[in-house]
């Protein structure tokens, strides 16, 4: 076989993606018979169906079992009943029970076709081969009672974490930390030994890869290699952990957890405002290694801390930008069913943070106590109710903190100044005006309102209401003048006027409720249940009323009624028709119209006209006596004290310089009023049964009511995840963090620590490096540095045969197994070969390149640049209907819940990608490039692209085979040998290497 010839086989191989190393088995990525995702489907989406709507006539339970039928275990269901099997795994149209529940035989269930999504939910059961749980195996159709303390006790996740003692080992030499004795002594007892340590490149690549995500340059290769020290490892290290790219690397990983994406998805894919700026924020907290309990701390109440954690370059507000994860999830832009919408936000919401956390599946207690795990209903709803207390917002984060000592400094001065006036009338002997006694219950009253329900997204309705015959300030043409309260409203403070919000562009898809400007502007009442469909509203000014339903800030129209009204000039009252939604929760929300004043002086439910009348004279009558009075008091404080009021404007003014009146926004939590959620019965939002005090799961504490200062508590919720004797919170962390450097957790399901997820490999190690995280004040660098300097994740992809034979799924770590690289960083690698690596960190999402085949409504108007303008893959648009087609080949994730631990797949459609893709065309040909301009010598010129691809020089017969190449296929064009479409050739045969995506 000729030089040519050969290299031809070489590009048809590299083409063709077969993995014929021996550095790994098939076994070490492939999934197992049922993975926890799939058993958790089952427990969320289908067994809640088939208890609902088919127990009654089908299961153990049922008083007469009809047509034989079981449907309460798999084995049941495969047998089926007199019709024959009920479901034949992997054939949808062939199985009986689909064709019962579309209705196409038999029509069941009898009182009613299921709805579209559940039927969808059993078509795809099937089609993932009906997933069922082991331990239901069987018979047996008994249901078992729920005892949540004999599960606790049975499951070692829920057991205090130990401080084990490190292990002795026979070969005391091979250990560089205790981490190897626990790995070592695991391996002796089986009579195994590791394998040997990898080599300087590998390992150099494998910690580039590892710890930023990106390739070594030759000078970097050359740099390390050259140190011969005994601390080069270390140095290597050290310098990667303080690199910016080590919060891009690590920063996607975290967003695999949170389902991070830009859009909402659903129909129209809507834009999930500024989502990225919860992106910047993580990137930014890991590279400042911000301890893990004061990141948990953030995610769940960063809104609520007394002393936030400030940026240490501009002093913005960091802690409440965490928050925003909550809202990064799905949302349906109009849903006919709020409050069945509501449940399933909050159901995602729940589930995000348990397993992000918990690593606990405590979703699948949604509609029943759990199957498995000693996790409630009780427990689902409880956790619910922090939910149900708490309220989206966009913040003016750049702003807020600085805005807040302005405002507390505002609030001083008024005090001080309302103070002295009022000793002054006081001494004039003025009769003091009072407020106009409603004769009807207010379900929000200004004038009588606690503390803590006195809410706003912002400054500008001052800490408190203005009081009857208080004086305060307005603002016209003329500027700022003094006035007394004619009634006790929320008014807003003229001195924010002003305010200008900086909000990420998006695609234009703003609805009107959008395009109100409520950042930092808005007045938000406790929350009550309508019991009334008229709500009426006491106001004065200008602006809008926002109808907040199930926590659904409704578009008005057809579908949702009046959920939104403008308040005019010549407005005393705003009535909203809310009938359709008698029953459910809601809360209202006022925004001034620009530079406008407003006042809220209460809110009612179903008053009539006769009532308003009333009202309107008692209100008049008090109005005209708090004018009369403010006449008086104005002569008197002018003939006492003539320069009282003007010293008093002048250092508002000064104040009001101060003001930060440009801000971006972001998403993020607000509290409202404190509220327990209700048990849905078997989930179903229209069966609400008994509130459930809010409380952390049972398991770990108690079902006892949690102690909460004021509002939603989550602040204390997430003292209770911190808490050093909550066994799951660093036992989660660790595994995760060991997970993403070797490749399988501890636990091999990161997200799942129940019954339905793995045992641990290394249970004493798994305590032993939890112990270890908190006691090092729970710094995520440390651990990690901790970790790469082991001998265990040093060790070389070699791997003995005996050791395969005695440990065919590498369970015991006695080689390390090659891993595949994410998509995210094969697309980043790529940018770096071909120069178009634009480092420039944070900001606003470059738009997805779009296909001919990505299409549907919500398309955004125009199409991305085909390479990301060369920013890092992190930076690249996630929306939700329109996902990088490269990304999902390589099985990044569909950002719908947490995924802590990728799928890994090795398909034909990642080779084609590879060989055809026009990104990939384009990055080699401009590596090509490159190639031609760094030397005129053909071999040196190849040497260069080897270390840049792989940091290591061709082999001989690499560096034989391509002159050859060249020459022949030179003269087969008749071109000469550096023509630019040659070496874009040998470009593209590179990267089409496992070499280049797999790491040993």
């Amino acid at each position: 076989m000729t030089d040519v010839s050969r290299l031809r086989c070489l590009l048809i191989a590299a083409a063709a993606f077969v993995w014929h190393s021996n550095q790994g088995t098939a076994e070490e990525i492939a999934p197992p018979e049922f993975t926890s995702e799939q058993l958790e489907f089952f427990e969320k989406d289908v067994r809640p169906v088939l208890v609902e709507h088919c127990y009654s006539c089908h299961s153990g339970d049922s008083e007469k079992l009809q047509a034989g039928l079981f449907v309460d275990s798999r084995e049941a269901l495969l047998h089926g009943g007199d019709s024959g099997e009920a479901i034949i795994p992997g054939d949808i149209d062939g199985s009986l029970l689909i064709e019962a529940v579309r209705f196409e035989s038999y029509e069941m269930p009898p009182d009613g076709k299921l709805p579209d999504e559940q039927i969808a939910a059993l078509e795809r059961w099937i089609e993932m081969g009906a997933p069922w749980p082991e331990e239901e195996s069987g018979g047996d159709f008994t249901r078992p009672s729920f005892d949540i303390e004999s599960r606790r006790e049975e499951h070692w996740v829920w057991q205090p974490v130990q401080s084990p003692e490190v292990p002795s080992v026979k070969d005391a030499t091979w250990p560089r930390d205790k981490i190897d004795h626990f790995i070592l002594a695991r391996l002796e007892a089986e009579g195994l030994q590791p394998t040997h340590d990898a080599t300087r490149t590998a390992l150099m690549r494998r910690l580039y890869f590892d710890l930023i995500g990106l390739p070594p340059t030759p000078q970097q290769t050359s740099e390390f290699l050259n140190d011969t020290s005994p601390a080069a490892v270390e140095h290597l290290v050290d310098q990667l952990l303080e690199s910016p790219h080590f919060g891009e690397r690590w920063g996607r990983h975290w967003l695999d957890l949170v389902r991070y994406a830009e859009s909402r998805g659903h129909e129209f894919d809507d834009d999930a405002r500024n989502a990225f700026q919860y992106r910047d924020y993580i990137i930014r907290a890991l590279n400042a290694d911000v301890p893990y309990d004061q990141l948990v701390r953030e995610h769940l109440a960063g809104d609520l801390l007394s002393t936030p954690r400030l940026n240490p370059q501009s002093g913005f507000n960091e802690s409440v930008l965490g928050t925003g994860y909550w809202f990064l999830g799905e949302w349906v832009h109009s849903p006919v069913d709020v409050r069945k919408d509501e449940s399933d936000r909050f159901d995602n919401m729940i589930d995000v943070m348990s397993k992000t956390f918990l690593g606990v599946t405590v979703a699948c207690a949604r509609c029943h106590d759990h199957k498995f795990d000693a996790i409630s209903t009780a427990d689902y709803y409880s956790l619910s109710g922090f939910l149900q207390s708490s309220d989206y917002r966009q913040v003016r984060f750049e702003s807020l903190e600085h805005n807040r000592i302005v405002a507390r400094q505002i609030e001083a001065l008024d005090r001080d100044y309302r103070a002295r006036i009022s000793s002054i009338l006081e001494q004039s002997q003025l009769p003091q005006p009072t407020a106009a006694a409603l004769d009807v219950p207010a379900v929000v009253d200004y004038g009588n309102l606690p503390p803590n329900d006195y809410m706003q997204n912002g400054f500008i309705f001052s800490s408190q209401p203005t009081q009857v015959g208080q004086p305060y300030w307005t603002s016209d043409d003329n500027g700022m003048s003094l006035h007394f309260a004619t009634e006790t409203a929320a008014i807003n403070d003229p001195i924010w006027n002003g305010l200008e919000s900086i909000s990420e562009k998006g695609i234009g898809n703003r609805n009107k409720l959008d395009q109100i400007p409520r950042a930092g502007r808005t007045l938000r009442t406790p929350t009550f249940l309508l019991e009334n469909g008229q709500v009426s509203c006491r106001v004065r000014g200008t602006g809008h009323v926002v109808a907040c339903v199930d926590s659904h800030r409704l578009v008005a129209g057809p579908l949702h009624g009046e959920t939104i009204r403008p308040i005019k000039e010549s407005d005393e009252w705003v009535t909203l028709n809310l009938t359709r939604y008698v029953g459910h929760r809601l809360h209202l929300e006022f925004t001034p119209a620009e530079d406008s004043q407003l006042a809220v002086a209460y809110v009612l439910q179903g008053s009539e006209r006769p009532t308003i009348k009333k009202i309107n004279r008692q209100t008049a009558e008090a109005s005209a006596a708090v004018a009369e009075y403010e006449n008086a008091a104005l002569k008197v404080i002018g003939e006492q004290a003539p320069d009282l009021v003007d010293s008093w404007k002048r250092e508002r003014e000064e104040l009001q310089s101060q003001i930060m009146r440009r801000s971006h926004l972001a998403m993020a939590m607000m509290d409202g009023t404190g509220e327990d959620d209700h048990v849905l019965i078997r989930g179903n939002s229209s069966k609400p049964g008994d509130l459930e005090p809010r409380h952390f799961l049972t398991a770990i504490s108690s079902n006892q009511p949690m102690k909460i200062k004021a509002g939603s508590g989550r602040l204390e919720l997430a003292e209770h995840i911190n808490d050093p004797s909550n066994p799951l919170t660093s036992r989660v962390a660790v595994n995760r963090i060991w997970h993403y450097l070797m490749g399988r957790g501890i636990v091999p399901t990161p997200d799942d620590f129940g019954v339905l997820g793995q045992l641990p490999s290394h249970p004493k190690l798994l305590d032993y490096l939890a112990t270890e995280f908190d006691a090092d004040g729970r710094s995520i660098k440390r651990m990690i540095r901790r970790i790469v300097l082991s001998r265990t994740y040093q060790l070389g992809s070699q791997s003995d045969p005996d050791a395969v034979s005695a440990d065919p799924k590498n369970m015991l770590w006695h080689h390390r197994a090659p891993k595949r690289l994410e998509g995210e960083i094969i697309r980043d690698s790529l940018l770096s070969l071909s120069g178009r690596f634009d480092s420039t960190m944070h900001g606003e999402p470059i738009p997805i390149h779009l296909t001919p085949f990505m299409d549907g409504r919500g398309r955004p108007k125009k199409s991305g640049p085909l390479d990301g303008d060369g920013r890092r893959s992190i930076y690249s648009a996630v929306r939700r209907n329109f996902l990088s087609p490269f990304m999902l080949t390589f099985d990044t994730p569909a950002p719908f819940s947490t995924m802590g631990r990728r799928n890994v797949s090795n398909v034909p459609a990642q080779a084609l990608i590879l060989m055809n893709d026009p990104f990939v065309i384009e990055q080699t040909k401009q590596w090509a490039t490159r190639a031609i301009g760094e030397s005129d010598d053909v071999d040196q010129r190849l040497r260069w692209m080897y270390e840049t691809a792989f940091a290591r020089p061709p082999t001989e017969d690499e560096a034989m085979m391509a002159p050859a190449y060249l020459h022949a296929e030179a003269k087969a064009r008749n071109v000469s040998e550096n023509d630019a479409e040659l070496w874009a050739d040998i470009a593209h045969a590179l990267v089409n290497t496992k070499e280049f995506i797999f790491l040993p």
